[in-house]
C-alpha cells in the first residue's frame, strides 16, 4: 500500500512510518522544519524495510499543514512521485497550553489551525485520488484530551473537532470505498514524552494503567492499529479506537 503520514519525523509519526515500511508499504511523510530528524526517520524506515526483505519507497516532504497552499503543493508532488496514494494518516500536531482566561488568540489559533484545519486540508486534497481508486483509508490521530483537559482548551477543541470531521468523512465517502477512523493514543514511550511529560503524570500512568507493570505504550503497538484499520478488507468505519492500555485521563 501507499501511505501518506503527516508529522512523520519524530514520535508516534516516525514510528508509523518505520512500521509501515517494515511491513512492505511505500511511505511519503512530512516534517515542518527539522530536516535532520526527517532524514533520520527516512533512514530508519528504509533500514527496517530492508531488514524485513522489502524494497519500498520512503520520501520526506517539508510541510506546514496549516498552510493550505503548502498542502496543495506537497500533495501534488507526492502524487507525482508515487503512483497513487491509499492511506492518509494525519499525525502532525502542536500544543500551546495555557489556562483559558490567559490563552492568547495566537495560542488558540495556531493549535486549531494545525490540529484541525491541517487534517481538513490534507483530506480534502487527497480525496480525489482516493475516489478515483474507489478505495482509501483515512486515519486521524487524536488524543485522550479530546474530552477536555485543564490548560488545553485549544488542544481539546481541535481534537474533538477532529472526531466530528472523521465521522463526517465516514458518512460521506464510505460508499465510495473510503473509510475514516480516529485513533486515540494513551501515553506512549517517545522522545517527546520522555522530554516533556511531567514525572507526576508518568507515576500516575504506571500506577493505574491496567497493563503488566503499568507500562506506557510502545509506538509499534499504535502503528499496528493503523495498519489494522488500513486493511483492504476492513469493515470498520467512522469509529473512535482507544489505544490506551485501558486507562483514560482526566485533569
Amino acid at each position: 500500500m501507499f501511505y501518506f503520514v503527516t508529522g512523520g519525523s519524530r514520535g508516534i509519526g516516525a514510528g508509523i512510518v518505520e512500521y509501515a515500511a517494515a511491513r512492505g508499504h511505500h511511505v511519503a511523510f512530512t516534517y515542518v522544519a527539522n530536516k535532520d530528524a526527517a532524514e533520520k526517520s527516512q533512514a530508519a524506515a528504509l533500514a527496517a524495510a530492508k531488514a524485513a526483505g522489502h524494497e519500498v519507497q520512503v520520501k520526506a516532504y517539508q510541510l506546514d499543514v496549516k498552510d493550505v497552499a503548502q498542502v496543495e503543493a506537497v500533495s501534488d508532488a507526492v502524487l507525482e512521485d508515487f503512483e497513487t496514494m491509499e492511506v492518509i494518516v494525519n499525525c502532525a500536531g502542536v500544543n500551546r497550553d495555557n489556562l483559558l482566561i490567559s490563552m492568547s488568540d495566537e495560542e488558540w489559533r495556531e493549535v486549531l489551525a494545525t490540529n484541525l484545519d491541517g487534517p481538513f486540508y490534507v483530506c480534502r486534497q487527497f480525496l480525489p485520488a482516493l475516489m478515483a481508486n474507489r478505495f482509501g483509508r483515512i486515519i486521524n490521530i487524536s488524543s485522550i484530551q479530546h474530552n477536555g483537559g485543564s490548560g488545553q482548551a485549544n488542544y481539546a477543541a481541535a481534537k474533538a473537532g477532529l472526531h466530528g470531521l472523521t465521522k463526517t468523512l465516514a458518512k460521506e465517502y464510505g460508499r465510495r470505498g473510503i473509510t475514516a477512523n480516529v485513533i486515540v493514543p494513551g501515553f506512549f514511550d517517545t522522545d517527546m514524552t520522555r522530554e516533556t511529560m511531567p514525572q507526576v503524570n508518568k507515576d500516575y500512568w504506571k500506577k493505574y494503567c491496567p497493563m503488566p507493570k503499568g507500562r506506557m505504550g510502545k509506538v509499534s503497538e499504535l502503528a499496528a492499529t493503523v495498519e489494522f484499520l488500513a486493511a483492504r478488507d476492513s469493515f470498520i468505519n467512522g469509529q473512535v479506537i482507544d489505544v490506551t492500555g485501558g486507562l483514560g485521563w482526566t485533569t
